[in-house]
C-alpha cells in the first residue's frame, strides 16, 4: 500500500501523537507499505531521518484545553497538500486528530482515495467543536474508518459525531524502553529513591501538584526521596520558583534531554509519576514507565485507567490531591519489594501495547477499507 499519514505533530515536536505517528510508520515501512509522514516545518529540533517526511507551511504552537498544540499555516497549504496527493498518489490517506485546524481538516477535505481519522482528544464539553457540528460532521463522513485511542476517547468525540469508532490503544516501543536499560549512573545512590516525572510543563500535566506533594514527601522519608522533572516549556521557571525551600536541594529539573537519552532517564527512577489533572485520552508516558520496569503512579482519570490497572500493576491517585499523592508516594519510597512487584507487573502490562501488536490492528483497518472500497465503489462530492 502507499499510505500517507496527515499530523500536524511529529518530530521534532515530541509527545504522544509523534510517537504514535512515528511508530506506525516505521512498523508499516516494516511489512513492505511505503509509508509517507506530512506534517508541518519546525524551525529548530531534532528530526529523525528513518522515515519519508513531507513538510509544508509552518508549525505555530499555541495554547489550547490545558496544553500546547501545534497549528500549521501557510498561505499556500491546501495547494501544496493537493500536489503531494498528485505525486504520491495514496491508496489510503491515514489523518491524526481529524477534528483539527489547519492540516489534519484540510487533508479530510481534499483527499478523494480511501482514509482513516485517528481521535486522540479528550475533554470537558466542546463550545467551538459545537459552534461547527454541521461543517465539521459533512467533513467526517468522508472518513471510511475512525479511530479512537481509547473508550474515552471515542466517548468524548462520539457524543458529538456518532458512528462506528475502532478503539485501538497507542503503543509503545518495548525495546527501547526496558528494564535492562542503564541508567545514569550518576544520578544512582542507594541512599535515595528518584521520583521521575517526564513531559511537557504544561498545566494540565499536574507537575505543580507533585511539587506540593514533595515537601510531605520528604519529611516523612527523612530525606530520602528526590524527584527529577525531565521536561520543559516556558513556564519552567515559574515552576522551579514554586518549590518550597526545604525541598529544592531534592528537586532537580533537567529540562529537555536528548530523544535519544529518554530511556536512560526512565531507568533512573525508581518511581514514574503522571499527575495529570485530565483531559488525557490515553497516557503514553505511563506505557513507556511501564516498559522500562519502574513503579508507576498515575491519576486516576480515564484516560490512565486504559493503561494502568489501579493496585495491579500501578498505584492510581485523585487528581489534584496533594495530600493523597504525597501518601502515595511515602509508601513506596519506603517499600522495595513493592516497588519491584509493581515494575514486574507493568511490565507484562507494557507488552500488550507493543507496537507491532498495535500497528496489527491499524492495517487490518486499512485492509478492511480498502476492501469495502474495492466491492462498493463511494461516490463523492
Amino acid at each position: 500500500m502507499r499510505i500517507g499519514i496527515v499530523s500536524q505533530s511529529y518530530y521534532p515536536r515530541y509527545g504522544g501523537v509523534t510517537e504514535h505517528v512515528h511508530h506506525t510508520a516505521v512498523e508499516l515501512r516494516r511489512r513492505g507499505h511505503q509509508v509517507t509522514i506530512v506534517t508541518s516545518r519546525f524551525r529548530r529540533g531534532e528530526a529523525p531521518s528513518d522515515c519519508e517526511v513531507e513538510r509544508i507551511g509552518y508549525n505555530l504552537l499555541i495554547p489550547f484545553n490545558g496544553a500546547f498544540v501545534d497549528l500549521a499555516v501557510g498561505i499556500r497549504l491546501r495547494s501544496q497538500f493537493r500536489g503531494l496527493l498528485r505525486r504520491h498518489r495514496f491508496d489510503l490517506v491515514h489523518t491524526h486528530a481529524p477534528l483539527v485546524p489547519t492540516l489534519p481538516l484540510i487533508a479530510v477535505e481534499t483527499a478523494d482515495c480511501p482514509q482513516v481519522g485517528t481521535f486522540h482528544t479528550t475533554s470537558g464539553p466542546s463550545r467551538l467543536i459545537e459552534a461547527f457540528r454541521a461543517p465539521l460532521a459533512r467533513r467526517m463522513a468522508r472518513l471510511d474508518a475512525r479511530i479512537a485511542v481509547s473508550e474515552t476517547a471515542r466517548d468524548f468525540v462520539a457524543q458529538y459525531f456518532p458512528g462506528d469508532y475502532a478503539v485501538i490503544p497507542n503503543g509503545v516501543d518495548t525495546d527501547r524502553f526496558h528494564p535492562g536499560v542503564a541508567p545514569f549512573d550518576e544520578w544512582r545512590d542507594p541512599d535515595r529513591v528518584n521520583l521521575l516525572f517526564v513531559g511537557r510543563l504544561d498545566p494540565r500535566k499536574g507537575v505543580q501538584v507533585l511539587l506540593d506533594a514533595m515537601p510531605e514527601v520528604l519529611a516523612r522519608t527523612r530525606g530520602k526521596a528526590r524527584l527529577l522533572v525531565v521536561g520543559d516549556s516556558y513556564l519552567r521557571r515559574r515552576f522551579e520558583a514554586s518549590v518550597a525551600p526545604g525541598a529544592r536541594e531534592h528537586v532537580r529539573f533537567l529540562g529537555h534531554v536528548p530523544s535519544r537519552d529518554l530511556p536512560r532517564w526512565y531507568a533512573t527512577g525508581d518511581v514514574f509519576i503522571s499527575p495529570a489533572l485530565g483531559h488525557e485520552s490515553f497516557g503514553i508516558v505511563l506505557a513507556e514507565g511501564m516498559a522500562a520496569g519502574r513503579a508507576v503512579v498515575a491519576s486516576d482519570i480515564p484516560g490512565y485507567r486504559s493503561v494502568v490497572q489501579p493496585g495491579v500493576n500501578g498505584l492510581v491517585s485523585p487528581p489534584g490531591d496533594v495530600a493523597a499523592l504525597a501518601e502515595t508516594l511515602v509508601g513506596l519510597v519506603g517499600d522495595a519489594d513493592r516497588r519491584a512487584e509493581l515494575a514486574r507487573r507493568g511490565r507484562e502490562r507494557a507488552l500488550e501495547f507493543a507496537w507491532p501488536r498495535v500497528t496489527d490492528r491499524i492495517e487490518a483497518v486499512y485492509r478492511d477499507v480498502l476492501g469495502r472500497r474495492a466491492a462498493a465503489p463511494v461516490a463523492r462530492a
